[in-house]
């Protein structure tokens, strides 16, 4: 058994699509060449290009305003302003948040609100001062500003000069007409001057021009995955917040599920053993009252009664292995799966490859992953054979089940995957679903370990 999802091939899932679309020209360049062509270098440019004025705004806007509240804190006054000033510059970053989103395709959340503990403007004023967002945008401001006036005075002249040069050949004509010189001078003191105007000299830079054409888009994308980097760490979420907000959304799920399977259990006592049950015992009362009149008739009472006592302690062992079976407490998930896979409606194969067992919590949340991904085969996807593996790399615990049916299962929207996602997602797990039109199905789910 390997160690990596990419690895685990199988001759049941290979599939050897191909892409019957044709490309476009421009996707069929390689990328050096397909560089200076494409939406992302001109967008990128135009972020870099803009830096320059909205860093000037930012950087002399947090400096005075900054210097001025310091400068005032002696009185009362100092303390609002540089509120007000933290509170403007989390407007300005909002402006930061949306040009990034359209320009570098980086979708940053914005923060979240200033806490008011006890509310007022003087807890407004207090959350302000002691938000790590609001430092955060003052950091931006002073740091932005030096690195734009970089970017600018790198990429402009780097981009101009290099456009400017590979289409010589089209404008080269201009200078001896209007210009009044043969072409581009290289050099010249009064007496020798020397110009790029012979057939040779004028391709040669051309050629100069192409290759820094061909440069400097990924001198752009350099400097914008940095510009990226400090919108998404200075003014976004801090990642203990955004960690917070998915903790307080995974608990949410958690109590959602929880609530879920006890209303499954109680509709499964009700509908199911309860009913039974109650059934059962008018059925032995009735019997009691024949016992001395018609014996005979009592006694197939009482053996039809028995019967139901079988089918409803069966129904009670189905209720508590649907709760969490004892196999699997027992003797592990390599058994309980096999159980599982059992009872399924096609052949499935189950190879478990783990030297020792995860915590409980994960066991379970690992089998009932397994056992509702093979419910989803046997009463949709019109397969003649499903596969399991489960594997361990490092502190993960990973799970794949596939099978050869259909295909199209969806995890988006309300349906039994996405709800699966939601809850792997609640212990920090993750669900990937491949599943094109026709099949095959490959559905992996990863789990951490807390062995």
């Amino acid at each position: 058994m390997t160690a990596g999802m990419a690895e685990r091939t199988d001759p049941m899932t290979a599939d050897h699509r191909y892409d019957t679309q044709p490309r476009s020209r421009t996707r069929a360049l390689p990328p050096v060449l397909r560089a200076p062509l494409e939406g992302r270098t001109w967008r990128e440019l135009g972020w870099i290009v803009l830096s320059l004025p909205m860093s000037i705004l930012f950087f002399v806007f947090a400096v005075t305003m900054t210097s001025v509240s310091a400068g005032l804190l002696v009185t009362f006054v100092g303390i609002p302003l540089l509120a007000g000033t933290f509170a403007a510059l989390r407007g300005l970053g909002a402006v930061e948040r949306m040009r990034a989103r359209a320009l570098l395709d980086a979708d940053v959340a914005a923060p979240g609100p200033v806490s008011g503990g006890r509310g007022g403007f003087g807890g407004w004023l207090a959350g302000t001062l002691k938000s790590g967002v609001s430092w955060r945008h003052l950091l931006y401001s002073l740091l932005h500003f030096p690195w734009a006036v970089f970017g600018f005075s790198l990429v402009v002249p780097l981009w101009t000069a290099g456009w400017t040069l590979l289409l010589y050949p089209l404008w080269q004509w201009t200078l001896p007409l209007y210009g009044g010189q043969d072409g581009i001078q290289l050099y010249g003191d009064g007496t020798h001057n020397y110009y790029l105007d012979s057939p040779l000299e004028i391709a040669a830079t051309s050629v100069i021009g192409l290759l820094l054409t061909l440069a400097t888009p990924w001198v752009i994308r350099g400097l914008s995955s940095v510009d990226r980097l400090m919108v998404v760490g200075l003014l976004g979420p801090s990642r203990l917040a955004s960690r917070v907000v998915e903790l307080e959304s995974d608990r949410g799920v958690v109590v959602d599920t929880a609530a879920a399977d006890l209303r499954r259990i109680e509709r499964d006592l009700h509908d199911g053993a309860q009913a039974r049950l109650v059934a059962l015992a008018m059925d032995l009362g009735l019997a009691k009252e024949k016992l001395l009149e018609d014996p005979e008739a009592a006694a197939a009472m009482v053996d039809e009664a028995h019967g139901e006592v079988k089918v409803a302690l069966q129904e009670l062992r189905d209720l508590a292995r649907g709760i969490h079976p004892a196999v699997l407490t027992d003797r592990g998930l390599d058994a309980a799966l096999s159980a599982v896979a059992s009872r399924c409606a096609v052949p499935v194969q189950v190879e478990v490859d783990l030297d020792r067992r995860p915590a409980a919590a994960i066991e379970g949340i690992a089998y009932f992953t397994v056992s509702e991904l093979l419910q989803n085969i046997s009463k949709h996807a019109r397969a003649t054979r499903a596969r399991v593996e489960v594997w361990r790399v490092e502190d993960r615990l990973m799970l794949q089940v596939r099978d050869d049916g259909r295909g199209g299962a969806d995890a988006t929207g309300g349906s039994g995957l996405a709800g699966l996602a939601e809850r792997l997602g609640a212990v920090d797990g993750v669900l990937a679903v491949d599943s094109p039109a026709g099949g095959p199905t490959t559905v992996t789910a990863e789990l951490p370990w807390r062995g």
